[in-house]
């Protein structure tokens, strides 16, 4: 089963994670220093909080988690056909989870498309990915640089 990711910038953590819970019915699956995630089941979504106060914008990065390495090698083959352009990460860690993924360019706001291969102990591997920028501001959670991509 694939879910719609959405990440969002919170001033308070934890007046968040009551507030969301609340909404879903659920509590977090997983809470570490600035960061929690939602795994709801209905609807299918994978809600990511990211303390990130003052950021000007309460999306962070959009994205669909799907099961399995092979579904993001799909996906990429999709997307690509499509004709957008992509940033293919491959495994990295990110949000306390190693993860493979590729990032879609352009529009407003980053959108990844990824599978979580394992826990984490650590937000990220890219110590440069947190200072990325979205065009309203805000710090993107393990983002990659933006990246010209051109197509034959």
């Amino acid at each position: 089963m694939s879910r719609l990711q959405l990440a969002l910038n919170v001033e308070n953590l934890e007046e968040s994670i009551a507030h969301y819970s609340k909404i879903f019915g659920v509590g977090p699956a997983k809470v570490r220093p600035g960061y929690a995630n939602f795994a709801v089941v209905n609807p299918p979504l994978k809600l990511v909080l990211i303390e990130n106060p003052g950021a000007s914008d309460s999306i962070n990065h959009l994205g669909v988690e799907v099961e399995s390495v092979d579904a993001v090698r799909s996906e990429h083959e999709r997307v690509t056909a499509a004709g957008l352009p992509v940033w293919v990460e491959g495994e990295t860690t990110c949000c306390y989870a190693v993860q493979d993924k590729f990032w879609v360019e352009g529009g407003k706001h980053k959108f990844e498309v990824y599978t979580v291969l394992a826990d984490a102990d650590q937000m990220k591997n890219t110590p440069t990915a947190a200072s990325v920028a979205t065009t309203s501001g805000a710090a993107v959670c393990c983002a990659p640089q933006a990246q010209t991509v051109t197509f034959k």
